[in-house]
């Protein structure tokens, strides 16, 4: 399938600033809170935004069809090969309890592969987007920055991110065999984008989430120079017939 990824892309920024924007008005205004069936929150918020994203994609590339955390659309196809993945607040818990690591999520997926990827951080004042290889950038303060250009040198002091402060052993190991010697704890796929920046060095997780929780990210590092595989060092691919992710390591091109 041929796509014009720049240009989809760059027409989607606008959006995910007002989608930004959308949803730190509507937390300032107090959020309507409920629990899923699942026992994971949701607000107003994720539903406001997911449905301006939603809209928005579909207006620019209509015959590709969406997948969100919270719609139930297409969920259960399982031959997709092209299509997005949409997570409109990932780190709901940091959103509703008035934190800054929660994040608005689109990746574009193409022969189940990650070829495109918008994240905005509006807590954070951070807007990250790719398309292709060496074409990553992050927004924040009026300029524009393309991480892929940013210069890859062997970091002596490996600092990793973790969901949790508690390094389970298989981790542990992987930690011990790249010499990995601080580890920060971060929520949302803000650790994708912080790891493309070259802030940190990388991150590892067990099978946990689902695809809309990475593609965007997936994209984004690897357009900065980066690589995402599972623990045995294979390729990620999407469109899995659960939505569920494999085992996670991220690297930054520091460690390449």
């Amino acid at each position: 399938m041929k796509v014009d990824l720049k240009v989809i892309v760059e027409n989607l920024v606008d959006s995910f600033l007002l989608a930004g924007d959308l949803a730190l008005q509507l937390r300032k205004k107090g959020l309507i809170k409920k629990l899923k069936s699942d026992n994971t929150p949701v607000s107003n918020g994720d539903l406001e935004v997911n449905e301006l994203i939603s809209k928005k994609i579909s207006e620019i590339t209509p015959d590709l069809p969406i997948i969100s955390e919270e719609t139930s659309d297409n969920k259960n196809n399982s031959n997709l090969k092209n299509f997005w993945l949409v997570d409109p607040i990932d780190g709901t818990y940091d959103y509703i309890n008035n934190l800054e690591e929660f994040t608005i999520n689109a990746g574009l997926i193409i022969n189940n592969k990650p070829v495109a990827g918008l994240i905005n951080a509006p807590a954070k004042k951070r807007m990250f987007y790719s398309y292709e290889k060496g074409n990553s950038f992050e927004l924040s303060n009026g300029q524009t920055k393309n991480l892929s250009k940013n210069s890859a040198k062997k970091s002596e002091n490996l600092k990793f991110i973790s969901y949790s402060t508690k390094i389970k052993p298989e981790i542990q190991k992987i930690y011990d065999d790249l010499g990995v010697n601080e580890n920060v704890r971060m929520k949302s796929s803000l650790k994708f984008c912080v790891v493309a920046a070259g802030e940190y060095d990388g991150y590892i997780a067990e099978p946990r989430a689902y695809e809309w929780d990475i593609a965007a990210g997936h994209a984004i590092l690897e357009h900065a120079g980066g690589t995402v595989t599972d623990f045995e060092g294979n390729e990620i691919l999407y469109g899995k017939k659960d939505l569920k992710n494999p085992s996670l390591i991220l690297k930054g091109k520091n460690i390449l």
